[in-house]
């Protein structure tokens, strides 16, 4: 599983080297998508979620627009972003459907302000590590608050006796989800520290596994994607598809096979990242 929609990042700080607009004000829509989304960007590899291609950039200008309007900053927006995500996790604590229709809601929200602090990065010209760090730190979270919560969903409160197996579950799901998602940044610590360099986000057959067997699978995983299912919008998405399901079978029931099934796709998922990763040349000097 490819660590997808981190996207926009290194977001505020130091006035950019390129030059910026600062405080000034975009005079259309058109502009800004001009100067906030260019080519170059939306072309990454991995760098946009299906979601942000589908709608999310479509709207986020009219977002970033009124963004641009106040003195708030592109780390700001993050910050706001990593708020959305947890409050994403919070929501599925609330029973039944309309805690998961809230949660898929809200996920879809925080990826419209993660494309939103990108752009106003990139109109005011800011870029520094710190928000490439709050970026990851919006991501690593709240994928790994989602599981944690919906493992308190499927054990339901108060929590008695054997139910606490569900949160161990949750539990051990975001860590796994978490895990998998470091290995991209463990890839490029190696790289770094080997003295490699950086990869590009074009990758022309980089990320390839050499092995005749792992490119099969690889081929497999494409027609059944369930390696993808653990961002925070696919998540959520089938946490209410789950939860529509619920209301023919019954809570706790539905949440329970939910998180049951998701754990050991979740370590399956994760093998197959790392045996993708070592038998590519990302690693390879």
């Amino acid at each position: 599983m490819t660590d997808m929609a981190d996207d926009d990042l290194g977001n505020d700080g130091a006035p950019d080297p390129r030059g910026g607009r600062g405080f000034t004000r975009p005079t259309s829509i058109a502009e800004l998508r001009a100067v906030a989304q260019p080519d170059e960007v939306r072309a990454r590899a991995n760098a946009e979620h299906w979601t942000a291609s589908l709608y999310l950039r479509d709207i986020s200008p009219y977002l970033t627009s009124l963004l641009l309007r106040t003195r708030v900053s592109a780390n700001q927006v993050t910050g706001l972003m990593i708020l959305v995500g947890w409050s994403t996790a919070a929501a599925l604590l609330i029973p039944g459907i309309w805690g998961a229709l809230l949660a898929l809601v809200l996920g879809q929200l925080q990826m419209l302000v993660d494309c939103s602090d990108g752009e106003v990065a990139r109109w005011r010209g800011t870029r520094s590590p710190a928000g490439i760090f709050l970026d990851k730190v919006g991501h690593y979270t709240t994928e790994g608050l989602i599981p944690i919560a919906l493992g308190v969903r499927a054990a339901t409160w108060p929590i008695h006796g054997a139910d606490w197996m569900w949160t161990t579950i949750g539990c051990a799901l975001g860590l796994v989800i978490v895990l998998n998602k470091a290995l991209n940044d463990m890839v490029h610590v190696a790289r770094a520290h080997g003295g490699m360099a950086k990869l590009a986000d074009r990758r022309d057959g980089v990320t390839a596994p050499s092995g005749a067997r792992l490119a099969t699978l690889r081929r497999i995983a494409r027609f059944l994607p369930f390696h993808r299912l653990y961002h925070s919008v696919e998540l959520t998405i089938i946490t209410f598809v789950v939860a529509l399901l619920a209301l023919v079978i019954g809570h706790p029931l539905a949440d329970r096979v939910l998180v049951g099934a998701l754990l050991p796709l979740a370590v399956l998922a994760t093998a197959g990242h790392f045996l993708a990763i070592m038998s590519s040349k990302r690693v390879r000097a």
